[in-house]
């Protein structure tokens, strides 16, 4: 069973902090933070409103049509925002389940500030770039509002947003599949549209569409796109000609959290309350190991009773961290990922009640602790969830290529259910084994050594199915019958919600059901690989040991990688043309015809010769060639393409990589 969870996205961090506090006396806006009554759900709005309206004076200094609570939160924290005098705020820390009050700040806006809001100050190993480039994500910006008719909030090309999406466009008749919800959290009911330009500035340089001739009074003249141009904007409009109120700011992400935010663990027990607990950062710890909850980590600080958030990383394993949590009297933990990890997460067995988030999520969350001085959070398990729009998606830990002993051969071959996946175990996952009610010795765990054993079973159903084939038509047969896409139609991502190329995921994802009966299969016989081993190099012992039998390279033919009999194809390309064979058995239909269709990348050609082949009996074999050469000098370094040779029923698949050299 593969488990896979869609998140909603939310940056917040986009604010540098000047506080400006009214005169002491003055009717001010302060954020008041309540208990949350035992036995009230937070969705219950008038229920929730009423139990505000209680912490209120009596009297007001308002007109009787202006209302004193400007905000109500209702999933971060249990309170509201309130217009209120400072003598107000002491009698109300008289009433029973008064917590804390504050004025609110107004904060001002800093363009310099981006960097942080776009997480970059973080990236120290490469993934900034690819780790924003947002495939699939919603990105959440709380700013000054947008212009919403801009070209870089076209919405061409791009795909409607997920079904998780929960939230409303304040404006009428505008938002597309790019900007997908507007709200203004500064005056409620009024139109979201950007009076500073602030907000359109960073939301496109976040997440806009791609404009040509984009410039500045002439200047920087070219193609603007954002750093997630693929990705959706929800936005939400915080800030004002006069600053952003931080009041404003937390109504905006409780409505964000509000719009479907979610994270994924195996361990979700039936009794784990819903409420909210305190929640703490772990790098507040007073030493550097604390951001990872390493053992013993968090001596020093105070965790009982709260919700902490942890961090991959660190050499930590991640039951470890929930260990050290739980050691300490942590109530539960959210494991939150590195830009590596991206939207790679995981259902563990953990000691506690544990959410493990994706690494945009992680940002948000953070983001959320340093917006207040009293974080909440809690956890609303939702048990399996199976068949996800967004799967299949390469883990982070799934073996890439290209092939280091091998680089003319494509690797990986194909990728398999590798995430969650739950199978035997020799004990019980929560290690109890006197205590154990349910008897159940399954576990649930992810790596390639669980895809593995996905793809030899399905090899041995092959076999069970075509006895005379040999292991290289097996692999042939899953290699071109491969998937491409996900559930929802789109193409196969990786980690950070790029398109998977082949060196992410091979061929494709492996289809059991087309796998045996492919049409065509590309067989190799063990003689066949002679050659090709004495092409990389080795030495005659080398290939005597590996092929059993005595060899000299010498008198043998070497070819190159790239012209053994497989599937797939990968070569270095300069300015001369390469051409290379290949040899396919009919294991379909007698008396079948099929056509070669090429997608070949920009700037690059492939001719296939012949173009038709025809077959009058099964086990028939026919060979064609493929000329790859370069039309015209592109500015990428790597490109890819596929080869389908096409017939009644089928499609048979052989994806080529070409490294261009000139």
């Amino acid at each position: 069973m593969n488990m896979v969870v869609g998140y909603l996205i939310i940056f917040a961090s986009l604010f540098c902090f000047t506080v400006a506090v009214p005169a002491e006396n003055a009717l001010k806006t302060y954020l008041v933070f309540v208990e949350k009554p035992q036995g009230l759900d937070s969705l219950e709005s008038e229920n929730l409103d009423n139990y505000y309206q209680q912490f209120l004076p009596v009297t007001t200094e308002l007109s009787s049509d202006e209302p004193r609570i400007v905000h109500s939160y209702r999933h971060v924290i249990t309170g509201f925002a309130a217009k209120l005098t400072a003598a107000e705020v002491e009698t109300m820390k008289q009433k029973q389940g008064f917590l804390s009050a504050h004025p609110e700040r107004i904060l001002s806006l800093q363009t310099t500030y981006t960097p942080k809001f776009l997480g970059l100050q973080q990236n120290t190993t490469g993934f900034w770039n690819s780790s924003n480039y947002g495939k699939g994500v919603i990105v959440g910006v709380l700013d000054t509002g947008v212009t919403p008719n801009h070209p870089s909030f076209s919405d061409k090309g791009m795909p409607p947003p997920p079904a998780k999406w929960k939230g409303k466009c304040d404006f009428k008749d505008v938002c597309n599949n790019k900007v997908i919800g507007a709200r203004n959290l500064v005056a409620s009911g009024e139109s979201p549209a950007d009076e500073v330009g602030h907000g359109t500035h960073t939301a496109s340089t976040a997440a806009g569409s791609a404009v040509d001739g984009a410039n500045a009074l002439g200047q920087g003249w070219g193609t603007a796109s954002g750093m997630a141009p693929m990705a959706h904007l929800a936005i939400y409009k915080v800030c004002g000609q006069q600053g952003c109120a931080d009041s404003a700011i937390l109504g905006a992400i409780d409505a964000a959290v509000g719009d479907g935010v979610d994270g994924q663990t195996l361990f979700q027990p039936e009794d784990f309350p819903s409420k909210m607990l305190p929640l703490v950062y772990a790098g507040s710890a007073a030493n550097s190991s604390g951001v990872y909850c390493a053992p013993g980590s968090l001596n020093k600080l105070d965790v009982k009773g709260k919700m902490v958030v942890c961090e991959m990383g660190g050499e930590i394993r991640r039951l470890d961290k929930g260990i050290e949590v739980k050691s300490h009297g942590g109530a539960a933990m959210i494991l939150i990922n590195n830009v590596a990890n991206g939207f790679t997460t995981l259902a563990d067995a953990h000691e506690l009640p544990t959410s493990h988030v994706n690494y945009e999520a992680g940002l948000a969350i953070k983001a959320y602790i340093n917006s207040t001085s009293t974080p909440t959070a809690s956890i609303i398990f939702k048990g399996t969830v199976i068949g996800k729009q967004e799967a299949p998606q390469v883990a982070s830990f799934s073996s890439r290529g290209p092939s280091q002993a091998s680089p003319g051969i494509m690797k990986p071959d194909v990728i398999g259910p590798g995430v969650s996946i739950l199978a035997a175990w020799p004990a019980p996952a929560d290690n109890n084994i006197l205590n154990n009610s349910s008897q159940s010795t399954f576990n649930m765990i992810s790596g390639t050594s669980m895809a593995c054993p996905h793809l030899s079973g399905i090899a041995a159903l092959l076999r069970s199915a075509h006895p005379d084939w040999s292991p290289a038509a097996i692999k042939s047969a899953i290699m071109t019958t491969t998937h491409l896409t996900q559930i929802g139609g789109k193409p196969i991502t990786d980690e950070q919600g790029l398109i998977a190329d082949m060196f992410d995921m091979g061929s494709g994802h492996v289809n059991p059901a087309g796998a045996t009966n492919p049409g065509l299969i590309y067989d190799i016989l063990p003689d066949d690989y002679v050659p090709y081993l004495c092409g990389l190099g080795y030495s005659n012992a080398q290939v005597s040991t590996i092929v059993q039998k005595k060899v000299e390279c010498s008198s043998n033919q070497t070819i190159s990688e790239a012209q053994l009999n497989y599937p797939s194809f990968v070569l270095q390309l300069g300015s001369r043309p390469q051409t290379y064979t290949r040899t396919v058995t009919n294991v379909g239909r007698a008396n079948s015809v099929y056509k070669a269709e090429v997608h070949a990348p920009e700037g690059v050609g492939v001719e296939v010769n012949p173009k038709e082949i025809v077959f009058g009996q099964l086990s028939e074999r026919a060979s064609y060639s493929v000329t790859f050469s370069v039309k015209n000098v592109t500015s990428q370094r790597f490109v890819q393409g596929s080869l389908f040779w096409v017939a009644d029923g089928y499609s048979v698949k052989s994806p080529f990589g070409i490294i261009v050299d000139y």
